[in-house]
C-alpha cells in the first residue's frame, strides 16, 4: 500500500535530482509475480518496439553536500520474502548501513485542509521520540518494507519507518504533499541534505488543481466540510491539533460515492 504514491512519488524524486548508480540488483524473476502485476509492452505498427522489466535494485545515492546513502526500489516482492529479507540484511551488514528507513503513504480519514501528519514506527522507541502516535495496537496485513523493519530489529540493527497520512479520497491520485511530509522527515532522521523544490513546486499544482475540482461539486465540498469538522471536533477536544481514532472517522465506503466523481476527473486530467 502506498496511499498518493507517496513513497514512489519520494524514490522518484531522489533519482531524478541526485546523482546515483546501480550496485546491486535482485532477481525479479524469482519474487515477482508476472501474472498478477504484468509488466507493460509497447507495440510499434508492426512489431514490439519495448518492455518494461521489473528491476529490484539498490542505488548508492549522494546528497546535495556529497553525503552516500542507499535507496533500494522496485515493486514489492510476490514471494521468498524471508530469503528477500535476510539477502537485504546481509547487503545492511556488509555495507554497515547505520540506518534503514523506510517510507510509504496511507490512507486516512481526514482532510487535506488540515495539517499533514506522520506516523513513525522504529526498532527502538528513542529513534521516533519526537513522533505522536496515532495508533495503539492493531493488525494490518504484512508488507515487505515492514518485515525489513521487524528483521532488522531482531538482529540488533536500527531501523524506522514513515507512513504519511493521505485523505482517503486523494489515495488513488498522486498526492505531492505526502511526499514532501516523507522526505521532511527522512532528512530529520538521517541527517541527509535533499532537495525538495521539485516536490514543492508540485505540490503547489496539486493543491491548485484540487481546490478547483472540489470547488466543482457542491457533494464533494460537503464531504471534506464534514472531514474538517469532525478532525477539528477531536482537536478541540484534546486541547491541540489531534487526529480521531481511525475508528470513529467516517471510512471510504460512507464518503465514497461523494468521491467518485472527484477521483474520475483526476483520472481523465492525467
Amino acid at each position: 500500500m502506498d496511499a498518493g504514491s507517496a513513497g514512489r512519488l519520494v524514490a522518484e524524486h531522489l533519482l531524478d535530482t541526485l546523482e546515483h548508480r546501480v550496485v546491486a540488483r535482485f532477481d525479479a524473476d524469482r519474487l515477482i509475480d508476472y501474472r498478477a502485476r504484468r509488466p507493460t509492452m509497447t507495440y510499434l505498427t508492426d512489431h514490439w518496439e519495448s518492455y518494461a522489466a521489473p528491476e529490484l535494485a539498490v542505488h548508492l545515492v549522494h546528497d546535495s553536500e556529497g553525503m552516500p546513502f542507499l535507496l533500494l526500489t522496485g515493486p514489492e516482492p510476490d514471494r521468498e520474502w524471508e530469503r528477500f529479507t535476510a539477502a537485504v540484511g546481509e547487503l545492511i551488514e556488509r555495507w554497515g548501513v547505520r540506518l534503514a528507513v523506510g517510507f510509504h503513504g496511507i490512507p486516512m480519514g481526514v482532510p487535506h485542509t488540515r495539517p499533514l501528519e506522520v506516523t513513525a514506527h522504529a526498532t527502538r522507541p528513542d529513534l521516533v521520540r519526537d513522533y505522536r502516535q496515532v495508533f495503539s495496537r492493531i493488525q494490518v496485513p504484512a508488507s515487505i518494507a515492514n518485515l525489513l523493519e521487524f528483521r532488522e530489529g531482531e538482529a540488533g540493527r536500527d531501523a524506522m519507518g514513515f507512513a504519511a497520512h493521505v485523505p482517503h479520497y486523494l489515495s488513488h491520485s498522486s498526492y505531492p504533499a505526502a511526499a514532501l511530509s516523507l522526505l521532511d522527515s527522512i532528512e530529520r532522521a538521517t541527517g541527509l541534505t535533499l532537495p525538495a523544490e521539485p516536490l514543492r513546486e508540485a505540490k503547489r499544482k496539486a493543491d491548485v488543481e484540487i481546490e478547483r475540482q472540489i470547488a466543482e461539486s457542491d457533494e464533494v465540498s460537503e464531504g471534506v466540510r464534514a472531514l474538517e469538522h469532525q478532525y477539528d471536533s477531536f482537536a478541540e477536544a484534546a486541547g491541540r491539533n489531534m487526529l480521531a481514532d481511525p475508528a470513529d472517522m467516517p471510512t471510504a465506503d460512507e464518503l465514497g460515492s461523494q468521491f467518485e466523481r472527484f477521483l474520475a476527473e483526476q483520472d481523465g486530467d492525467r
